[in-house]
């Protein structure tokens, strides 16, 4: 037990999504911050290594979903599931979000002044993954399916003119830091998607689809962080080392 505390969690979560919902209990970002280890985070959060690795355990001992075993995808299906999955939610998710958020400032911002912050915040978001999503769509990821039809067909891969494919991963690894931290404050303003007592309904629903869109940014960069950059590097690494 002791080699998996200097194991990173988002290498755990990658090998079984289903330790996700451990980390999720214990309040440790295994997306954005998936580079830290048990050790590490668990003396950040105060609390036991020898604890945590038993939950991570148990759940590990469940039967497998085969679909969400996302570490043994092909590279260009995992990007086609992202784009049509995940940025799909994003698109169709923020129209609703917004209008909730702009009513609920209006009807109980002069009782509940967070509400503002967490509508700013929640705006910045929209408008920075808006335009992540566009880089990651028509830049990065035909970049990864060209490398994995080189792949599969034995055939010379050619670098595009943006160089290494680290370069755009850089750069999406620092905005999915950006919009992580956005989160982490809504999440605290909103003391961790609670409706307050005088809350509406309108206020509930604005509140569970926050968390629900926080979870599924959470699922989003995992599946980027953790599995199709690092895989996107080492194919380039094999593909170029071919030439």
């Amino acid at each position: 037990m002791e080699n998996l505390k200097t194991q990173s969690i988002g290498k755990f979560v990658a090998d079984n999504f289903r330790t996700a919902s451990v980390f999720q209990k214990y309040g440790i970002d295994f997306c954005c911050k998936g580079g830290k280890t048990i050790n590490e985070v668990c003396e950040t959060k105060n609390i036991s290594a020898d604890e945590l690795l038993t939950k991570l355990s148990e759940v590990s001992d469940l039967p497998a979903d085969a679909s969400s075993n996302y570490q043994d995808w092909d590279l260009d299906l995992l990007a086609d599931h992202i784009e049509k999955k995940h940025h799909r939610y994003v698109e169709k998710s923020i129209p609703a979000l917004k209008q909730f958020l702009e009513k609920l400032c209006k009807v109980h911002g002069e009782n509940h002044p967070e509400l503002f912050e967490i509508n700013e915040q929640f705006n910045l978001s929209a408008g920075e993954l808006a335009m992540h999503m566009k880089k990651e769509e028509l830049m990065l990821f035909p970049n990864i399916r060209k490398m994995a039809l080189s792949k599969n067909n034995d055939e010379v891969y050619q670098q595009p003119h943006f160089g290494s494919v680290q370069n755009p991963i850089n750069m999406m690894l620092e905005e999915h830091d950006t919009e992580g931290g956005r989160f982490r404050r809504i999440s605290e303003l909103s003391n961790n998607y609670t409706s307050p007592a005088d809350g509406c309904t309108t206020y509930k629903v604005a509140f569970n689809l926050l968390k629900e869109f926080e979870e599924d940014l959470h699922l989003h960069i995992h599946l980027e962080n953790n599995i199709l950059f690092p895989k996107s590097i080492e194919l380039e690494k094999e593909l170029t080392a071919l030439v």
